[in-house]
């Protein structure tokens, strides 16, 4: 019937005007490594379905792929062959694990009726069930202007000194990321969880469009994903930029977005110790394993360890009523009064595992009642690390 053909081809104009053709071929190495990028940030457990899809867009010989969990989105990107430009959604994580498991070469990927997509590779041949393009949330694009150029390296180091010092309760919300901050010459970052505080600064750098101090609340998950994307990129620099609501970062070819936290972030210069002049120095591979090997017989909850400074040697012991008791000693050069002081063993460990298990760490106190001060002994590093802990009653 001639109506019927009618009705086809206008529904055909649809599909392609909303970019529905697609039809690409890209080589699995590239698109697999795309895939992993972008892993991270796919909702697994979701109440909308859409989240849990790869938005798959192709033009002028490139696809775009984007995922978002409406906090945070990545976006990236990679050469194809692309027969038909247009667009489609994918489940990310089936997709993921059946492009894992196909052997190298080229794979093509078609959309067909009903949100359908092809996937062939060699003899391999599958059809996956998609989701309209329609429901795909639409990500924030990354502004032109206020961008800083920041050095990945320098960046890098900064998350790991201090991510793990974020607060995991979701009631303390502004303690849930850390605190960028920017100035012309210099960059530094600041976590903490409220018993304890990890602050790191670069000087001697020279960041482009700051001027005077910019501060910017960089959630914990957006920081996790930021590490993993820098560990697998040879990007140099990482741009920054930020408007009302969101936080863009972009590396290489790769950008991430989260949405900002809003809130005050405590006064953290308030907390570093002023005059902790007690102090020890110890071989950080030492004090690693007598705190490690101390704490397996401190109390479960708690995991309290205590340190007992005297003349020339740090005792490191802990005692609890279901796994009996531990004590470690080291040698070390301390002439100041005796003290006794308790502390989480796990936030002593998080911090050698920061500084590496190389070199000498800086113990400071004050009394057993103040907050210690800890920080790597190695007066040539151009980063300044301080890791203050508030001590425990034992």
């Amino acid at each position: 019937m001639p109506g019927l053909d009618l009705e086809q081809e206008k529904s055909g104009q649809t599909a392609a005007a909303h970019g529905a053709a697609l039809e690409i071929s890209i080589s699995r190495q590239d698109l697999l490594r795309e895939l992993t990028a972008t892993q991270g940030v796919v909702e697994r457990k979701t109440t909308i379905p859409i989240l849990s899809n790869f938005l798959i867009e192709a033009e002028d010989g490139r696809i775009a792929i984007t995922a978002t969990d409406l906090d945070q989105s990545i976006r990236t990107s990679a050469a194809a062959k692309v027969k038909k430009p247009g667009s489609c959604t994918i489940p990310a994580r089936k997709l993921y694990d059946y492009i894992k498991l196909l052997a190298d070469g080229d794979i093509s990927i078609k959309l067909l009726e009903n949100h359908w997509v092809q996937i062939r590779s060699g003899r391999s041949n599958t059809k996956m069930v998609g989701m309209a393009r329609a429901n795909f949330p639409q990500v924030p694009e990354f502004p032109n202007a206020s961008v800083t150029s920041i050095p990945a390296a320098s960046l890098r180091n900064l998350i790991a000194k201090t991510i793990f010092a974020i607060s995991n309760e979701e009631s303390r919300y502004t303690l849930n990321g850390a605190l960028l901050i920017l100035k012309a010459e210099s960059l530094a970052m600041v976590a903490t969880d409220g018993h304890r505080l990890a602050y790191i600064e670069k000087e001697g750098e020279s960041l482009p469009n700051v001027s005077g101090e910019r501060k910017t609340l960089i959630p914990r998950k957006a920081l996790a994903e930021l590490q993993s994307l820098l560990s697998n990129s040879d990007a140099e620099n990482v741009e920054f930029a930020d408007d009302d609501h969101t936080l863009y970062f972009r590396i290489g070819h790769r950008v991430l977005t989260s949405r900002k936290l809003t809130g005050q972030f405590p006064n953290y210069e308030a907390v570093m110790p002023r005059d902790n002049n007690k102090f020890v120095v110890v071989r950080s591979e030492d004090l690693m394993g007598s705190i490690q090997r101390v704490a397996q017989f401190a109390d479960e909850r708690s995991g309290a360890i205590k340190l007992r400074l005297e003349q020339n040697e740090l005792k490191i012991s802990s005692s609890s009523t279901d796994s009996g008791e531990s004590e470690d000693t080291i040698e070390t050069p301390y002439s100041f009064d005796p003290l006794v002081v308790g502390f989480n063993s796990a936030y002593l460990i998080d911090f050698l595992k920061a500084i590496g298990n190389e070199g000498e760490a800086r113990l400071e106190f004050k009394d057993a009642q103040s907050a210690g001060q800890f920080r790597p002994e190695d007066a040539d590093n151009k980063f300044k690390y301080r890791y203050i802990i508030m001590p425990m009653r034992i």
